[in-house]
């Protein structure tokens, strides 16, 4: 149903008439990655294009949409935080929840007092069609699917909030790694087409943006518009047909599975103008025998070659890891061995995650469990490590000459943006930089890990 349909004198949803009104106010909030910011905006605009009004979660609102992640525990008991945000804000407001943990726990979901709707996977782009049923505060309702049936592929990127722009172009996945509940909450492997990738970046060039994070679940198998098909194109396709598009714009590869991350994607980006130098590879573990237990598809050696193949042919690379701490097995000997490895690695931040047990996954089931209090003091041994290696990065690029694109905000009469090679560069505040890459002259890095740089030009670079 367009919201559109039917207008009345009643606002928010009209309980006489069943059909909302424009003057309705929708708020949203997201958890969990880059893709669920690119989908929440894509939601947001299907509504405010149906005349609803968008506003901040903290205002009064007459519907609050969550997008959930359930990658950890402590994402699961966020759901249950903003719920009560929402109903503080509005006692009589509709709660809808949508995303992995909609799809995953819907029953439970419903059963939080002050949830009205739960979308599931296939469910989530279709909130404008299930609003209408919200009539009365009653009992959640609950429209989910068999994610095994759940092929479809929608196309998101996020706007408004950010300079840079995140872009789906692939979801679901096909791995089974032991600890991951994805696949069940995203179902299969399944890709955007290359027309429709370059289509979308169009839109979004001439919506004035300046970079593009390309994103996905599993973002190297992109290349599969259906999941029973086989790849009809690959992942270094869509690099190539992006760096080829006549458009000024920049982009950058998020996570990308070092398996997929292909010596020829690394050789093209080195080549490229377009392509940032910037990779985030998940590693998990530094120790072979936990990643056995993981069920990843490559061992520490292949991971090195993909190290040194970055910084053999861009030596002033960024290069992220994911890492778990934790995991059932992962005894203090493997554990050092993780460290150890991130340690010498030539490798410039690390985002940690402690293992929490995940429902109707194998690893929950697993022998050797780590107790909780060991898995924190492992993860904060790594963030401390993290710190290390971001201050020794940035150290590097001190009186550097970069090209940086400003974002929007003040903090206390500051502004940020970000290198090629993604660091973090802060400058007074000057609305004329805003979203706009200039050349800049990088300084000594401060106690916040933020570079202060000299701005040489003006004029775009």
């Amino acid at each position: 149903m367009n919201l559109m349909q039917s207008k009345c004198r009643h606002n928010g949803i009209c309980y006489l008439c069943g059909f909302m009104n424009p003057s309705l106010k929708v708020a949203f909030h997201t958890l969990g990655c880059k893709l669920n910011f690119a989908e929440t905006s894509t939601i947001a605009r299907q509504l405010t294009d149906n005349g609803c009004q968008r506003v901040d979660y903290s205002d009064f609102a007459d519907i609050y949409v969550i997008n959930t992640c359930s990658v950890t525990e402590s994402a699961d008991r966020e759901c249950q935080t903003w719920v009560n945000r929402a109903l503080h804000s509005n006692p009589e407001a509709h709660v809808v929840i949508i995303g992995c943990y909609a799809q995953l726990k819907p029953e439970k979901i419903a059963s939080i007092p002050g949830v009205s709707l739960v979308l599931g996977a296939t469910e989530k782009f279709n909130v404008a069609n299930y609003i209408h049923h919200l009539k009365e505060k009653i009992d959640a309702q609950v429209f989910s699917c068999d994610i095994a049936t759940h092929h479809t592929f929608v196309s998101s990127y996020s706007s408004g909030d950010r300079t840079r722009v995140f872009l789906k172009v692939q979801d679901g996945c096909d791995y089974i790694c032991t600890y991951c509940t994805i696949p069940q909450a995203r179902g299969k492997s399944r890709s955007d087409s290359i027309e429709n990738v370059l289509h979308q970046t169009e839109t979004i060039a001439a919506q004035g943006a300046k970079e593009i994070v390309l994103t996905g679940v599993n973002l190297g198998d992109f290349g599969k518009e259906n999941p029973d098909d086989k790849h009809q194109q690959d992942f270094l396709d869509l690099v190539r047909a992006l760096d080829h598009q006549p458009l000024q714009m920049r982009y950058r590869i998020s996570s990308i599975e070092p398996n997929l991350l292909k010596d020829e994607i690394i050789e093209y980006v080195s080549r490229s103008e377009k392509f940032m130098p910037h990779f985030h590879i998940p590693l998990q573990s530094g120790s072979d025998e936990v990643l056995k237990l993981m069920r990843r598809r490559y061992l520490t050696g292949l991971y090195t070659s993909r190290i040194q193949k970055i910084k053999e042919l861009m030596p002033h690379a960024c290069i992220g890891v994911d890492v778990i701490t934790g995991f059932p097995g992962e005894t203090e000997e493997e554990f050092l061995k993780t460290y150890n490895y991130l340690r010498e690695a030539d490798i410039s931040y690390l985002h940690v995650f402690t293992y929490s047990e995940r429902a109707n996954t194998a690893a929950a089931d697993m022998q050797g469990k780590v107790p909780l209090k060991e898995r924190k003091k492992r993860t904060q041994m790594l963030r401390i490590l993290s710190e290390k290696k971001l201050r020794y990065f940035y150290a590097q690029q001190e009186n550097k000459i970069m090209n940086v694109l400003f974002e929007s905000d003040n903090k206390n009469g500051w502004m940020h943006g970000f290198t090629e090679n993604y660091v973090k560069v802060k400058t007074p505040f000057n609305p004329d930089l805003i979203n706009t890459i200039v050349p800049c002259r990088l300084l000594k890095a401060d106690h916040y890990n933020e570079m202060p740089c000299e701005i040489l030009s003006l004029q775009t670079a």
